[in-house]
């Protein structure tokens, strides 16, 4: 991933990607397309208003040209901002493409037997059976067996991930490659419709939707235009009555210099970038209007099991009852583990080699009669040598032990209510009906947690931990992992009415999930992130979808969003503020004639008035070009508070749109006029 992720970063600069993006930077000079930027489309149309009347004032022709030839160059580097944003999507794409390739689907038949088909011909509902080093032909549910798949080609980790039959682990994508056993899969999607067919189109941006903080700010520009344009119209009749009336290359370079062309050349650029970005962290965003709302959230839920904990439950401790030696009671416990392959009886045998040097024994001399668990009983145990060993729930065993006339001493009923109230799971372990103690499962919550809830309150986001287990294990959980409040025995209903009542009240809401029963929640979230792991009903209900099914990535996701309201919000600061340079270079420029007083103005001591108005549209032009890698890459975030973020922003962007135009307008002033421009 770390390759990856490196790869994507230095093709920022990649040749393919720098000469299609010029091609399509031409092609975006259709009008049709420009008027979806009303900035931009005003810059056009100077351009070629300037072009048509190049040829009627021979005397300034030299002067006319340069500023058609830097107003067309202002409008190409635009479109050139956002072809090369979507050139990266495209590129990624292409790589994503070349992963699509035919593969044979061995479908079964409805009256037995197998038909070999090509994967394009599968329809939905179709079951095809995938064996060790085959690839699975098509998006799916396991609905038989079990079996290990790369998922490389998707996610990019080498790792290769669990695809079971049930719970939410039974949904497969195609592409991948099944490495070991034998799977039935049911195909969930028709040819066309595949994962890996909405992944491209997503990365490669063609259905991006503006957000509303996108969308009031296309409207706050163009509000701005129109306001320039007025201006401008209206300064030709007062420059004619004061009798220093101005060309029309002039009043354009003056309009498209006080019109905010630098966010406006950036702005798609920036939303593009920002679902770009997602991509490089492996997470698909349907919608810009996603990545946005990522910025804004307020509320973060993240279900309990397998986000928070590791999600199988371990043995931690062996809790003698009083008279046991705790290595009689270890021994007893490891005995009835050593035929428990679920996670918690394999974590009973490793707690008993590593504490007590117990290892595991050979038993088939011995005659040994394994009891397995089962959901009726809830116990399980072995038979050996006279010995009666069972290990259970509480309850179970109590009820063991009451059919045999004994009971639960009460040393060990107090040892199990303080595992319980501390949030793990006791285990009863008996032999020949006598306590021999308890067995403390404790749910272990990853590292790291406590730290990044930490981080994510520092960004002003409240965290509430969701699962089905008893207030008092889920209080214990949420205390040890650090979340700000919790949500126990929860129901689907439970969780869509928590995202109700925080929306409410103004707050958006992220929510992770990979389950059926999550969908109804991620899609009632704001953000709702489904786990590519998880089961199509999930990853249909979500607005993002993470290929590394790595539910704590919420917090780069979040990171990401302010990242990108950041960044408009900072070149939307230096664009406004850099027009303040521009009016101080032109204004003067035309009027110091007619009006000598208007000198004290040109504090940049510009040389003459035609080379205030090229500096000043040079500046306009490069403007843009030199902030294309900012637009892409996007300002860096840091957890800070609202007023500290504001501060900063002015402090850096208001004030550099301030100081650097002044700057930059008076270098291009000493350097056209030293080599005799104008």
């Amino acid at each position: 991933m770390t390759q990856t992720k490196k790869s994507s970063s230095q093709s920022m600069w990649n040749g393919k990607i720098v000469r299609r993006a010029l091609v399509d930077s031409l092609i975006k000079l259709s009008p049709r397309t420009m008027m979806r930027n009303p900035v931009m489309f005003v810059v056009e149309v100077g351009s070629i208003l300037t072009t048509l009347l190049l040829l009627q004032d021979k005397t300034t022709f030299s002067f006319n040209l340069q500023i058609t030839l830097w107003l067309w160059f202002t409008v190409i580097f635009a479109n050139f901002a956002e072809a090369m944003a979507e050139g990266r999507g495209k590129a990624q794409a292409e790589t994503l493409r070349k992963t699509k390739s035919e593969t044979v689907a061995h479908k079964l038949l409805e009256k037995g037997g197998i038909q070999d088909i090509p994967s394009s011909v599968l329809r939905l509902g179709d079951i095809v059976l995938v064996s060790a080093c085959e690839f699975i032909p098509g998006d799916g549910e396991v609905i038989e067996g079990v079996a290990s798949v790369d998922e490389s080609a998707i996610t990019g980790e080498s790792a290769p991930v669990i695809r079971e039959a049930g719970g939410d682990r039974s949904a497969v994508t195609g592409g991948t490659r099944v490495l070991s056993d034998q799977i039935k899969v049911r195909i969930s999607s028709n040819p066309g419709e595949t994962f890996l067919d909405r992944m491209i189109a997503l990365v490669e941006g063609a259905e991006r939707q503006k957000t509303p903080n996108e969308i009031a700010l296309n409207i706050l520009l163009a509000g701005l235009t129109i306001i320039f344009l007025l201006a401008v119209v209206t300064l030709q009749p007062f420059a004619i009555y004061s009798g220093s009336p101005q060309t029309v290359f002039v009043l354009v370079s003056l309009l498209v210099c006080l019109i905010p062309t630098t966010i406006g050349g950036l702005l798609s650029a920036i939303g593009i970038a920002g679902m770009d970005r997602l991509v490089q962290h492996n997470v698909l965003a349907m919608s810009g209007r996603a990545v946005e709302a990522a910025g804004d959230v307020n509320t973060l839920l993240l279900d309990k099991t397998g986000t928070i904990t590791l999600g199988n439950r371990q043995a931690a401790e062996f809790i003698p009852a009083p008279g046991i030696p705790a290595a009689q009671m270890a021994d007893a416990a490891q005995l009835s583990s050593l035929a428990d392959e679920t996670p918690e009886g394999r974590s009973i045998v490793v707690l008993a080699k590593n504490k007590y040097g117990l290892r595991g024994r050979e038993l088939a001399s011995h005659e040994a009669e394994f009891v397995p668990f089962s959901a009726q009983t809830r116990m399980s145990g072995v038979n050996l040598d006279g010995r009666e060993i069972r290990k259970g729930a509480v309850d179970s065993i109590s009820k063991y032990l009451n059919q045999h006339g004994t009971s639960m001493p009460r040393e060990v009923v107090n040892v199990v209510e303080n595992i319980s109230r501390s949030g793990g799971t006791p285990l009863i372990v008996v032999e020949n009906r006598r306590v021999l103690g308890v067995v403390y499962l404790k749910d272990i919550v990853k590292g790291g947690m406590r730290e990044r809830f930490d981080h994510l309150r520092a960004m002003g986001i409240k965290t509430v931990m969701i699962t089905g287990d008893n207030p008092l294990t889920a209080a214990a959980i949420a205390h040890e992992a650090g979340v700000d409040d919790f949500l126990a025995e929860a129901t689907p209903k439970d969780k869509m009415d928590l995202i109700r009542r925080e929306q409410s009240q103004g707050k958006l809401v992220a929510m992770t999930g990979d389950g059926t029963n999550d969908a109804p929640a991620l899609a009632q979230a704001d953000v709702g992130v489904a786990m590519n792991t998880g089961t199509q009903a999930a990853k249909e209900a979500g607005n993002m979808v993470d290929l590394d099914s790595n539910p704590t990535k919420l917090i780069e996701i979040v990171a990401i969003g302010k990242q990108l309201l950041m960044t408009r919000g900072a070149l939307t600061t230096f664009s406004i503020s850099n027009d303040v340079a521009k009016y101080f270079a032109i204004i003067p420029a035309m009027f110091a004639g007619t009006f000598p007083v208007l000198n004290a103005l040109n504090i940049m001591h510009l040389r003459n008035a035609q080379s205030a108005v090229l500096s000043a549209v040079i500046f306009n032009a490069l403007i843009i070009v030199a902030l294309i890698p900012l637009a892409l890459r996007g300002v860096s975030y840091r957890a800070l508070s609202a007023e500290s973020l504001l501060r900063r922003n002015l402090l850096i962007y208001g004030l550099g749109g301030l100081v650097v135009p002044f700057i930059g307008i008076k270098l291009i002033d000493l350097f056209i006029t030293k080599i005799k421009l104008v």
